[in-house]
């Protein structure tokens, strides 16, 4: 099968390198306020995800396996090694490279990411349940997400103490201008792995969780107050499994990170890569 180029951005420089990954419904505009801040002494690359940002948009089916294919390959023509830094569900694919590509990766930082399977819809809070099995939906989901464009509208400003401008909501708005350029947001949202489904997702996360809790790379997890996929009692699950790795808390949060806190993730990701 054909492997698209994805869009990638590098500052250049002969400082360390860190590549940062988003998730959904974003694309590397959610770096835009970080980035600065580390430039000036890292190499910071970022890369678009398939179907997403400015990255192209091919006819298929925008699952884990397909968004593995076009990232791996992108990650492999970069020089190293790299650190990576992923939010949301650039925490999983990250983790998946990191852990397979142990000669290219040389630590990991995650914030906002699932970083295990959910074992059922119970670990959802009672809003979150309905909410997701709803937009899980092939009708309903598909267009709540792909006709009525409420991820973006909704979900998205619903995530973050930031409050978006007009210009900053355009940005992430433009790479999805017509229900069909949204069906790559609404897949995302049926990859999570609940319950065993979907099979692949809930494989590599479960390898995934398992990696994380043994391996000596350097790991950094940002945190929130109160943050949202990684609340307070996640935070103590993952502390207590994996005490090697370096957790901080960047101050007031909810989903999207980046938007909230620019300056102290920032500030941590410089520390740890020293």
């Amino acid at each position: 099968m054909t492997v698209e180029r994805l869009h990638v951005t590098d500052t250049g420089g002969a400082g360390p390198t860190m590549v940062f990954l988003h998730g959904n419904p974003t694309s590397s505009y959610l770096w835009r306020r970080v980035i600065p801040l580390l430039s000036g002494r890292f190499r910071c690359v970022t890369v678009d995800l398939i179907g997403m940002g400015r990255s192209p948009r091919p006819p298929i089916g925008y699952d884990w396996n397909d968004h593995r294919r076009h990232l791996t390959a992108e990650l492999d023509r970069l020089r190293g090694p790299f650190r990576l830094v992923g939010h949301d569900w650039g925490v999983g694919l990250g983790i998946e490279y990191a852990r397979t590509h142990p000669d290219r990766v040389g630590g990991m930082a995650m914030m906002e990411g699932h970083l295990r399977p959910l074992a059922s819809w119970d670990e959802f809070d009672e809003g979150g349940r309905d909410l997701f099995r709803r937009l899980r939906d092939p009708v309903e989901g598909r267009r709540l997400i792909e006709d009525e464009n409420f991820f973006l509208t909704t979900v998205l400003p619903g995530g973050m103490r930031h409050r978006l401008n007009s210009e900053e909501l355009s940005a992430y708005e433009e790479p999805f201008p017509t229900p069909e350029s949204r069906h790559p947001v609404w897949k995302w949202v049926t990859q999570i792995p609940i319950g065993g489904e979907p099979p692949e997702a809930h494989r590599v996360l479960t390898a995934n969780w398992e990696w994380l809790t043994a391996t000596e790379r350097p790991l950094l997890l940002l945190t929130a107050e109160p943050g949202a996929v990684l609340d307070s009692v996640r935070v103590e699950e993952v502390a207590h499994a994996a005490p090697g790795l370096r957790i901080r808390n960047v101050g007031e949060g909810l989903h999207f990170l980046p938007e909230d806190q620019p300056e102290a993730i920032a500030r941590e990701l410089s520390e740890w890569m020293q």
